[in-house]
């Protein structure tokens, strides 16, 4: 079980981490989660109606991250788009934005909160056995909450990388030791290999 997910009977899956990879895993949820930024304040009004039609906001984000985690939704998959498709573009972007990113938004934050929540109570379930890890063992609807944040994170670490194919990815495994990037670059492929292990248990 070491460093994959493995299916648990009955649905579920469950990894082995230590606890230098729970402290790598939460300390990587900790900065999504303050990248995603906080949640409604806390004047927002409790009519779950107004809620529901609260508008978000209809420009991408400036943060080159945040444009990953919260792409337009209209792109020319053909290539650059003449000057008024273009426009016409932006305009259909803006308005699938503006009612669609609080949401979007608040699922990746509960995702993200999930697994710091799963991860804290592992690690003192590791120093109640005196240290070294412990297993983590996840329902079937933990596991899509694991898989949305890990994808998540290796979307962040991939924006930071400036990892755009799968080309760029194949030139990760031959960076050197010395280059500033490696550690960015192994947690990008561990993580792609926990991705990789939770999916399969997903599946039927």
């Amino acid at each position: 079980m070491p460093g994959q997910f493995e299916p648990l009977p009955g649905g579920g899956a469950a990894v082995a981490l230590d606890d230098v990879e729970i402290s790598i895993i939460r300390s990587l949820a900790v900065q999504l989660l303050e990248l995603i930024g906080p949640g409604p304040a806390e004047n927002t009004s409790d009519d779950p109606l107004a809620e529901l039609f609260a508008d978000g906001p209809s420009e991408p984000p400036s943060d080159p991250v945040l444009r990953r985690l919260f792409p337009d939704a209209y792109v020319d998959p053909e290539g650059t788009p003449r000057a008024e498709e273009a426009e016409e573009q932006r305009a259909h972007s803006a308005e699938f934005r503006r009612y669609t990113e609080n949401d979007l938004r608040a699922g990746k934050r509960e995702n993200a909160l999930a697994v710091i929540r799963a991860l804290d109570a592992l690690a003192s379930a590791s120093a109640s056995a005196g240290g070294d890890g412990a297993v983590l063992k996840l329902s079937p609807d933990e596991s899509r909450r694991w898989l949305g944040a890990l994808n998540d994170l290796r979307l962040a670490i991939g924006s930071r990388l400036e990892i755009t194919d799968e080309d760029d990815s194949d030139l990760l495994y031959r960076l050197p030791d010395e280059d500033p990037r490696k550690p960015m670059v192994m947690a990008y492929l561990w993580l792609g290999g926990l991705q990789e292990t939770l999916v399969a248990t997903l599946m039927p």
